[in-house]
């Protein structure tokens, strides 16, 4: 039986999915206040045959952060997937995301040692690989470098990454994968998927940052892939194609059918801009739009390549220019159902 950790979100339904179509005996653990609703939406969102799946799935409450609670969900458990994590780039979510992601992962890895599991994949991110000098080729050979630069999410992926090489040292049979920013029909007012939303409403500023993308469908098909392989040990960086801000917004709204951004916004004015969004915050109680991670990320440029992944395993990717086209498709679909 297969146990998946952070189920509702959009990587986890998607892992869900797959795992169920492959007829996978899966159980899944939440909160008590966790919403279903992303994972129903995904699970009618492909195929009309999906939604008898998701009955299949047994879900169970336990929290990361009670060790007691994950032993007891990995009663008869043979595989975990660990999806579960916090991604946040504002200061006041520091703490509890650095607490949740590397303490929730200890203790998943620790629940896991004890009760036997066989195979362990975690979904870490390239947030948590290091940086190469001139910011090309980042790939699994990285080495990490500690720097004030470093965002608190960084910290928190690499912080959990080492928890599950620490598990792996002490007999852990378990796998990493890196996706980079992932696409896919998630909630549209948070994380990626909020791009689209951004580009739906007109958004005119771009920056000239570089960054790589993957279809959310191939993180999750890359992850039962190291697992069935048995690839244990190693981690792979799982992204499709390198784009500039600038090409992926054209792609979404032409595909929306808006106008593409066409203003380049300078660094100068994405510090300006956050500052802004800082007090404006506040004032209003609301976390701001703009952070100074954000703005800092957004003008980085930074390549990665999936040549491992590839070589190991012959996986191939589905283009970005098909992601976003389907992505924006099921978009324009929920806005005309629900305007």
């Amino acid at each position: 039986m297969i146990l998946v950790t952070g189920g509702t979100g959009l990587l986890g339904s998607h892992l869900l999915l797959e795992l169920t179509r492959g007829g996978g005996k899966v159980r899944a653990i939440k909160r008590s206040q966790s919403d279903l609703g992303l994972v129903n939406r995904i699970f009618t969102a492909y195929g009309s045959n999906d939604l008898a799946l998701l009955k299949s799935i047994e879900w169970v409450d336990a929290d990361l952060l009670d060790y007691y609670s994950l032993a007891e969900a990995l009663q008869g458990i043979s595989e975990v997937y660990h999806c579960a994590a916090i991604v946040s780039f504002h200061p006041t979510d520091k703490e509890q995301m650095l607490k949740i992601n590397i303490e929730g992962t200890s203790n998943l890895v620790n629940a896991c040692l004890e009760s036997g599991v066989k195979k362990f994949c975690h979904a870490s991110s390239i947030a948590a690989l290091g940086r190469s000098e001139n910011s090309n080729n980042i790939d699994e050979s990285v080495t990490w470098k500690s720097s004030k630069r470093n965002s608190a999410y960084s910290l928190s992926k690499y912080g959990a990454e080492r928890e599950v090489w620490r598990g792996i040292a002490e007999g852990l049979n378990a796998v990493i994968v890196n996706p980079s920013v992932i696409l896919g029909p998630g909630r549209w007012h948070t994380g990626s998927s909020e791009l689209f939303s951004l580009v739906w409403k007109g958004l005119s500023f771009y920056t000239k940052g570089i960054n790589g993308y993957v279809d959310v469908r191939d993180v999750a098909r890359a992850m039962t892939t190291v697992m069935h392989k048995e690839l244990f040990g190693e981690r792979f960086v799982v992204s499709a194609e390198n784009l500039s801000y600038a090409q992926l917004f054209a792609e979404i709204a032409t595909n929306l059918g808006k106008k593409p951004p066409s203003i380049q916004v300078r660094p100068w004015m994405g510090k300006l801009a956050w500052r802004l969004f800082a007090v404006k915050g506040f004032f209003t109680s609301k976390k701001p739009a703009i952070t100074r991670e954000t703005a800092r990320s957004a003008n980085n440029t930074h390549f990665y390549s999936s040549r491992k992944l590839q070589e190991a395993t012959g996986f191939e990717f589905i283009s970005i220019k098909q992601s976003i086209s389907e992505i924006s498709a099921l978009f324009l679909r929920e806005k005309r159902n629900h305007p």
